[in-house]
């Protein structure tokens, strides 16, 4: 068993082919490549993740900011909390002078109904007027003829 010992220490020598050292640094290099390619790639992954991560919250924390707006401007807007438009301005200044117009034509539209009740009134007055006159006109007319002047 002697002879299948193997002796080695800081003095063995080695002997190899060139070629096989050349290959097994070579493949040692590409297995280094390979490794810290791989490295890389984790932290660029890890890199992204972390970036979406906080665009996520950013985007999280200005679409809750949003739907507070909206939700404040769908309550004050109806209330007029937050101003009007100027054609909302000229619709109001415009309905404010219809219902002047309206009121005046109201009260002419009263006015004239109070005629209508005053002609109606002297109608009936000027019709027994003139059946009074037509009374006078006939009872002069007898009284003339009783006089013997006719």
């Amino acid at each position: 068993m002697a002879k299948n010992r193997l002796d080695i220490s800081d003095q063995t020598a080695v002997s190899m082919p060139m070629k096989n050292l050349i290959a097994i640094i070579g493949a040692v290099a590409v297995g280094v490549w390979a490794y810290f390619g791989v490295i890389e790639r984790l932290n660029k992954l890890e890199t992204n993740t972390t970036l979406l991560e906080k665009d996520l919250t950013q985007a999280e924390t200005a679409l809750v900011a949003d739907i507070e707006k909206n939700n404040e401007f769908r309550i004050k807007w109806p209330r007029g909390l937050l101003g009007s438009l100027p054609a909302d301005s000229e619709q109001y200044m415009m309905l404010e002078d219809l219902y002047k117009t309206t009121d005046r034509i109201n009260k002419q539209i009263e006015s004239m109904m109070h005629n209508k009740i005053n002609i109606d009134f002297l109608r009936k007055q000027m019709e027994k007027v003139l059946i009074d006159i037509e009374e006078l006109k006939d009872s002069n007319r007898e009284i003339h003829y009783k006089n013997g002047v006719r």
